[in-house]
């Protein structure tokens, strides 16, 4: 955390509410950014040429946007758009306040603590011997690939297994339609068959 690093060795929370502080100017800046730029939209032509689609919109955000904005905060690069997004569509603000409230709480505890830690002590590793720093990243880098053609594979076989399930009920049918068409023969034949018996 290089630009945090004023923050090395204090107290956990001097660091903590110093990042809270952080976070949340942060997010306010983008929110208010947000809400300049959606007001401009909206006395634009293509505001007017929207018109109830945008007003319905804002209605769904400002109703659903709030677990949005909180869980945006534990995510890398999406809470920027996300508060910038909630501005534009003028989410009401004590609603948007108290989701960003609980979502910068939230981020100072995982980037103090967890995100911190691990890049920290990732840059220490990669000051004293920079080849091992770069292989823990290939490493993972290497696991999560894994991971995700592990799981495609998965993904992959279960689909096949529903096609061949599919595919095995066909050759059921085959006795059902070779024995409708045994019986239109036999009705084809009966009449065929009492007009050679009929006397002559």
């Amino acid at each position: 955390m290089p630009e945090f690093g004023f923050l090395d060795g204090q107290p956990f929370w001097i660091v903590y509410f110093t990042l809270l502080g952080v976070i949340l100017c942060r997010a306010q800046a983008t929110y208010w950014i947000g809400r300049g730029l959606g007001a401009g939209v909206t006395r634009s032509r293509m505001g007017a040429a929207l018109g109830p689609r945008l007003e319905a919109a804002r209605r769904r955000i400002d109703r659903y946007g709030a677990p949005v904005v909180t869980l945006s905060f534990c995510t890398v690069g999406v809470q920027t758009a996300v508060n910038l997004s909630a501005g534009a569509m003028r989410m009401r603000f004590p609603r948007y306040l108290a989701a960003m409230f609980v979502g910068c709480l939230v981020w100072a505890g995982l980037w103090g603590v967890i995100i911190g830690g691990v890049v920290g002590t990732w840059l220490e590793l990669f000051l004293s011997s920079p080849w091992t720093a770069l292989g823990v990243v290939a490493a993972a880098c290497a696991l999560v690939a894994l991971l995700v053609v592990r799981g495609r594979r998965a993904r992959a076989r279960s689909g096949g297994g529903a096609d061949d399930g599919g595919t095995g009920g066909s050759p059921g049918a085959a006795p059902d339609a070779a024995g409708a068409a045994d019986a239109r023969d036999g009705q084809d034949a009966g009449p065929a068959q009492a007009v050679a018996a009929r006397p002559a």
